[in-house]
């Protein structure tokens, strides 16, 4: 195909086109399947070898094999071609392919704005800091690529470089102000509604021996809580989730029935206030500090005192709660609650049942029954691991009488079996407990390794009361921390394990600045902005007032750009000056001139043409010659009066 001269590509413009590509779909190698990205890789390196051997590029029909064997790998990994993920591996392979028919600069300003636009999709994977600066790279290499191609072939790569981050810089006050005033958006920008969100890892509505064990295998942060006051006592910080009620002897989950009436609660102390960062979870539970007692709006709390959110957890967010440490609720609790946490499935559990009924026997008072079952797990040879063997068909006739190993979920759910086997009121309740202060930011941090389950038991006249058998086995566990409670061979995460204080403090300022750029930068919500923008002044920031604001400080900006730019021009010398106004009247004339051509073969050029201007032009060529490049003195006013003088 024969290619115009200006539409023409030259090869050395080709590797940085390469480089655009490998660096903006580099990332996602992480995240597609090993079949995806050895086939996006291969078309990378397929293309390179294209360009180092000089060969000439696949036809046509070798193309859109490519493109239907792309189709049929998508199809076959994720079942469509919609939606987010299958969209993403698309683009991915696209852009790989695109290199495999650049012949034109046309194709090589389609392959970068498709750099620009995959940019856009490493946000469904990941927001943090590293990911942000990564992308900046990505858009200096993409804007030095466009500079390469726009007359830059004579320039080293390290000048072009350079210039693609200052203009990338001298963007930074626009982005600020359209960051800060354009209108927040709640939900995702992008994504079908099934996939809009990723998926997260965290509690579930049902719990079982092992699913929480294996929880607290990772450091990933859960929660991040400020108090504007002082720190609660380690032991009182307990982060409510879901409660738990019926069982089918093995399997705990919620009742079917959440929100009967709001719960009753006797505060015995003062409120705490703090601020908390939860985040998301994909579930509609806060994890509130046990208890709350205040929450926002948007929040309502159920009988059994979990704080709900109307809508799924699915974006980072920000509450502003109260806790009471010290508490009753539900004194009166209705008859349908305690009748569901007595209910036990009939034949299952018979030895657990057996023991309990024998405390029973001996003594019917409900608290001496909790402190029966508590003594029992001290006095008994029990274990708490991280690993604990696997159960049969009867778990907690297995867990009580013969394995003896467990974390708190087995302790927890064997404490409220044998509660209900003796006749009083009791249900599980998960969540986390503790956490750890980040003495950089004063945040106390929460894991998924602090993930925690305990029981409550109703006594009358007393309501619900918190019953924690894993401190009656470990009461390290609940004082210092899961860290504290197990041994060196335990599969603890990493980061808990830290006990080096320089690592300890990279860690904590690592944390810290994350929690700045979540707070601060995702976490600008709607709400966020409105508080900000009220704080410098703007009583109603609706949309129409932002956008208003908007363009008038855009254009404030570019007016002192533009100020600053003509300001800083370079300054032409007099004699330039009058040459340009010698063009200027040749423009007039009809005379066609270019600013490159030289003057005294311009001069000869008009004296042949246009014979009636090019005697007195060849003298003001002359004297501009003169006045530039001549060592002699400057003549200007000849000059002026030679221009003056043309016809």
């Amino acid at each position: 195909m024969n290619l115009k001269a200006q539409d023409a590509l030259d090869r050395s413009a080709v590797p940085w086109l390469f480089a655009v590509a490998l660096a903006t779909t580099l990332p996602h190698f992480l995240h597609l399947s090993t079949l995806l990205s050895a086939f996006a890789a291969l078309l990378l390196a397929w293309g390179s070898w294209l360009w180092w051997r000089g060969t000439r590029l696949p036809n046509r029909w070798l193309i859109v094999l490519c493109t239907l064997l792309t189709i049929a790998i998508i199809l076959l990994e994720f079942r469509t071609l919609f939606g987010r993920e299958a969209g993403t591996a698309m683009l991915v392979i696209f852009t790989a392919l695109k290199l495999m028919e650049i012949r034109s600069r046309r194709d090589a300003y389609v392959s970068i704005m498709l750099g620009y636009f995959v940019l856009l999709t490493h946000f469904f994977d990941s927001e943090s800091i590293p990911t942000g600066l990564w992308l900046i790279a990505c858009v200096i290499l993409i804007t030095a690529t466009l500079i390469r191609l726009h007359g830059g072939v004579t320039c080293k790569p390290w000048a072009i470089l350079r210039r693609a981050g200052i203009m990338t810089a001298q963007a930074l006050p626009l982005m600020l102000v359209l960051y800060v005033l354009f209108p927040r958006i709640n939900g995702p920008l992008w994504g079908m509604p099934k996939d809009a969100y990723s998926a997260r890892t965290g509690l579930s509505d049902q719990m079982s021996p092992g699913s929480i064990s294996n929880l607290a295998q990772s450091g990933e942060i859960v929660l991040r809580a400020r108090f504007n006051d002082t720190l609660p006592e380690r032991n009182t910080l307990y982060w409510r989730g879901p409660v738990l009620e019926e069982t089918n002897g093995s399997t705990w989950s919620q009742a079917t029935s959440q929100f009967v009436k709001p719960p009753v609660i006797e505060a015995g102390g003062q409120a705490i206030d703090y601020n908390l960062t939860l985040e998301p979870h994909q579930q509609y539970w806060l994890l509130a500090l046990d208890a709350p007692v205040a929450v926002p709006g948007s929040v309502r709390i159920a009988p059994t005192l979990t704080a709900y959110s109307r809508q799924p957890i699915r974006q980072r967010q920000r509450y502003e709660l109260a806790a009471q440490t010290s508490y009753r609720f539900n004194i009166n609790e209705a008859p349908q609650a305690l009748k569901r946490n007595l209910s036990l499935p009939p034949g299952r559990n018979p030895r657990t049942r057996a023991l309990a009924e024998s405390w029973r026997m001996d003594d019917t008072q409900p608290d001496k029954l909790v402190q029966k079952a508590l003594s029992h797990f001290r006095q008994e040879k029990f274990f708490y691991t991280l690993r604990p063997p696997l159960l049969g068909t009867e778990p907690m006739d297995d867990f009580l009488f013969l394995s003896r190993r467990g974390f708190c979920e087995h302790y927890a759910a064997a404490f409220v079996t044998l509660m209900r086997a003796a006749g009083v009121p009791a249900r599980v309740v998960t969540g986390y407990q503790g956490g750890e202060m980040n003495p950089v930011d004063n945040y106390l941090v929460v894991r998924q390794s602090d993930a925690h389950a305990w029981a409550e038991v109703w006594l009358a006249g007393r309501g619900w009361i918190r019953i924690d058998p894993t401190a009656a086995v470990s009461p390290s566990r609940i004082e210092g921390g899961i860290s504290t409670a197990m041994s060196g061979d335990e599969p603890l995460p990493a980061l808990v394990q830290i006990n080096s204080d320089w690592l300890k403090s990279l860690r904590y300022r690592w944390e810290a600045i994350n929690n700045g750029w979540n707070q601060w930068v995702l976490g600008y919500n709607a709400e966020r902005q409105r508080d900000f923008l009220q704080g410098l002044g703007i009583e109603d920031p609706r949309w129409q007032t932002l956008g208003m604001i908007m363009l008038g400080v855009s254009a404030a900006i570019l007016l002192a750009v533009s100020a600053w730019i003509l300001y800083h021009r370079p300054r032409l010398d007099p004699a330039r000056k009058l040459w340009n106004q010698a063009l200027r009247h040749l423009h007039r004339s009809s005379i066609d001139c270019a600013d490159w051509e030289a003057p005294l073969e311009l001069a000869t050029r008009l004296q042949r043409k246009h014979p009636e201007i090019g005697r007195a032009f060849e003298e003001v060529a002359r004297l501009y010659v003169a006045a530039r490049y001549g060592r002699g003195p400057i003549n200007l006013e000849k000059l002026r009066q030679a221009v003056k003088d043309l016809p």
